[in-house]
């Protein structure tokens, strides 16, 4: 990135949405959290319907503006795989914790006992360990990212599907999955925000260590080895810094001319007459 992108209007628009889109979704998924009366807890099914519907919705919002990742680990998987600049996905992590900070601090600022606000604070259980709560966390973020791939690569293809709803649902499944053993974050942000309002650190390198390795090993996984455009090149450029659109450019022309040559094999198989 140059200091000329740094300073022009679509860097910083696209960071205050990367601010704004991580106020909104922690506000959403932790005022989902909140017990409900009688002080009964609500469990992960809220949370997990909230999360999934606010990013279909951010998706909308600002998707094209700055991707919509409200996600330190999804960022984090975009700079590995060479999507994202340093100085943008550093910009964009900054952005994601103070947004996650501001919305965990005005949820609150609004809540009648603070003492409920020991619900927002990802925890592993205590019939769980670390390390139980770092593999659901590797494991519920990896398939959430590989989902964004998946989506990214679509759009890139032009579909016509709804590609945001496979995000939500993703998001919404590693939730209910993980839920009962980390807390389902498998958002960084969505994790210190609530440790700073709330003083509660405990065990709090999970969350940042178990969504970004899963979502660098999606990333990569999806890029290099199941994206269409997958191919040994496309790795080995990425390894030494080299321009990996150029060879994937050239990767998706030769699987194009490929698959036009199978169809001209096949157009004239059809048409040769029968020799009985």
């Amino acid at each position: 990135m140059t200091l000329r992108e740094l300073r022009s209007r679509q860097f910083w628009r696209a960071t205050l949405a990367e601010l704004l889109g991580s106020t909104v979704f922690v506000s959403a998924v932790l005022g989902s959290s909140v017990p409900g009366p009688g002080s009964l807890a609500s469990g992960p099914l809220y949370p997990a319907l909230a999360a999934g519907m606010v990013v279909v919705a951010l998706g909308h919002c600002f998707g094209e503006i700055s991707g919509a990742q409200v996600n330190p680990a999804v960022t984090l998987s975009l700079l590995a795989t060479r999507k994202l600049d340093l100085v943008r996905a550093l910009a964009y992590i900054g952005a994601q914790c103070l947004g996650a900070s501001l919305g965990a601090g005005a949820l609150y600022l609004a809540l009648p006992l603070k003492s409920t606000a020991d619900c927002f604070v990802s925890k592993v259980p205590f019939e769980a360990n670390a390390a139980q709560a770092l593999g659901m966390e590797v494991l519920s973020t990896f398939q959430l990212v590989f989902t964004v791939f998946s989506v990214e690569d679509q759009r890139r293809r032009e579909s016509t599907e709804p590609t945001n709803l496979a995000i939500g649902f993703s998001l919404s499944a590693g939730i209910l999955t993980s839920a009962r053993f980390s807390s389902g974050s498998m958002n960084p942000a969505r994790s210190l925000g609530p440790a700073i309002i709330t003083g509660f650190w405990e065990n709090h390198w999970v969350f940042w260590m178990g969504p970004v390795l899963g979502a660098v090993l999606a990333g990569v996984s999806h890029e290099f080895f199941f994206a269409a455009s997958a191919s040994r090149q496309k790795l080995v450029a990425c390894l030494t810094c080299k321009d990996i659109e150029m060879v994937e450019t050239a990767s998706v022309s030769r699987s194009s001319l490929s698959t036009v040559t199978q169809n001209a094999m096949r157009a004239k198989q059809a048409n040769k007459p029968d020799g009985n």
